[in-house]
């Protein structure tokens, strides 16, 4: 089920030539915006912004919005799969997203990127304060576990080791929020990719079989091998090494099941880029597995995830199987995103010939769930239309916007990231560059 509402880009316009684009190291997991040059915004831009029927949300989430929202988080952890909530959008449901964008945008703030510190490429804060250091300390949510996964993969020319990365956390309502959500909310974040060993992952495009029930395999569900590789794989060779991002998450969150039986309870997972097919895996696992049932006597635990940027992870047959369970996606996109074209560019499910689906279109990749569809940076280079905070800043009401800006004044998480991982490893970034530079023109040819 696909449902898309093409919003017009409410914020500013920014011009960046294509040559600054090519000649910088790019990260498509999460890109920072370029410096404001020029306001532009047309009649035609104005007349769409009146004609789309948008509800701009004008309240915090301490408001009357926000007083609704026990009554009915089941729609908006979609129960009906958003039905009627999508267009114009509900502004319940825009804060509850940009909600749990800003908990996914957490995990890049506090990733630790200098080389010099003892806790380089994992969170710079103790579970105890990390939501507070990166500004939500009213979330109303306690982390109850750091999530780390180890890229499956070796980089020849790089000293850096494939051990387990930082990459998320589990965090679980406290007792106040419980009242005003209407549930024990249990939220599972993953940021996108970051260490060059997960890009080689996210290169690893071939359809292989998920196989996480050992019950029952279903060799016909067939997922990305490399994000089921970032999420199974482990650190077999150290003695003491962790264990697969999948068995620190599945102990995890059978744990916390066991503690709140008896309670009304949601599993919510987010993520951006790499980090929303993670959270889908994660979200299909524990709905294969049955976690989601811990009490006969009650319905099961319904599972959601909020997917931002996220790219492909299954075939048709995944995509079928997450529907026959249930699991509830709703992918936030931006249209002009090529990272959200990707896997299968060409060959996916809008793939026919003379209006006819292949044979084979059931080996193909297939987007999952419903579909909440930006229109924003109109423009050739698509350096910006993948960052996370730009989502966030058009879901946020006006006044929480202006006070998130004044917080992140002068935080370039990428930019930093690239200095100081290209400086640690001596890494020459012409190959990234390239490798931009052709996605930038393969994007293109399609639009054209």
């Amino acid at each position: 089920m696909a449902s898309t509402l093409h919003l017009p880009n409410p914020c500013t316009h920014f011009s960046t030539s294509y040559t600054d684009f090519c000649n910088r190291p790019t990260n498509f997991s999460q890109f920072s915006l370029p410096k404001r040059t020029q306001k532009v915004i047309s009649p035609s831009k104005l007349r769409s912004v009146a004609s789309c029927s948008v509800v701009a949300p004008t309240v915090s989430p301490e408001s009357d919005n926000s007083s609704e929202l026990a009554t009915v988080w089941r729609e908006i952890q979609g129960s009906n799969n958003w039905e009627n909530l999508l267009d114009p959008l509900d502004p319940i449901l825009r804060d509850e997203i940009a909600r749990y964008g800003e908990f996914v945008n957490a995990c890049y703030k506090a990733f630790d990127l200098n080389p010099n510190s003892k806790r380089y490429l994992n969170c710079k804060y103790g579970k105890k304060n990390m939501l507070t250091q990166v500004g939500l300390s009213n979330s109303g949510y306690e982390v109850t576990k750091y999530i780390y996964a180890t890229p499956d993969v070796t980089i020849p020319i790089q000293n850096e080791s494939s051990c387990g990365r930082w990459i998320g956390y589990v965090a679980v309502a406290s007792d106040r929020e419980v009242q005003r959500l209407g549930r024990r909310d249990i939220v599972i974040t993953f940021r996108g990719t970051v260490t060059n060993p997960e890009w080689m992952s996210n290169f690893m495009s071939s359809l292989t079989p998920a196989r996480l029930d050992p019950h029952n395999p279903r060799p016909h569900v067939m997922v990305e091998s490399g994000f089921l590789s970032l999420y199974t794989s482990d650190e077999s060779d150290c003695k003491f090494g962790l264990g697969s991002c999948r068995e620190q998450l599945l102990s995890e969150i059978s744990r916390i099941l066991y503690k709140y039986k008896g309670e009304e309870l949601s599993i919510t997972l987010a993520g951006h880029s790499m980090g929303s097919s993670l959270a889908l895996l994660l979200a299909y696992d524990i709905a294969e597995l049955g976690l989601n049932k811990v009490d006969i006597s009650m319905p099961k635990i319904p599972i959601t995830v909020f997917s931002f940027g996220g790219p492909r992870v299954g075939n048709l047959s995944f995509k079928e199987r997450c529907e026959e369970l249930e699991v509830k996606i709703l992918r936030v996109v931006n249209v002009n995103d090529p990272i959200t074209k990707l896997p299968g560019v060409f060959i996916n499910e809008n793939f026919k010939v003379l209006g006819y689906e292949v044979p084979w279109s059931c080996s193909c990749y297939v987007h999952v769930g419903v579909q909440l569809a930006f229109d924003f940076f109109r423009m050739l280079n698509p350096v910006c239309v993948h960052d996370l905070e730009t989502y966030i800043s058009i879901l946020r009401p006006p006044k929480r916007q202006e006070e998130a800006t004044q917080e992140t004044i002068g935080f370039n998480f990428i930019e930093k990231a690239r200095e100081l991982l290209f400086q640690a490893h001596n890494f020459d970034p012409s190959p990234w560059r390239n490798a931009a530079a052709n996605m930038v023109n393969l994007m293109q040819s399609q639009r054209t």
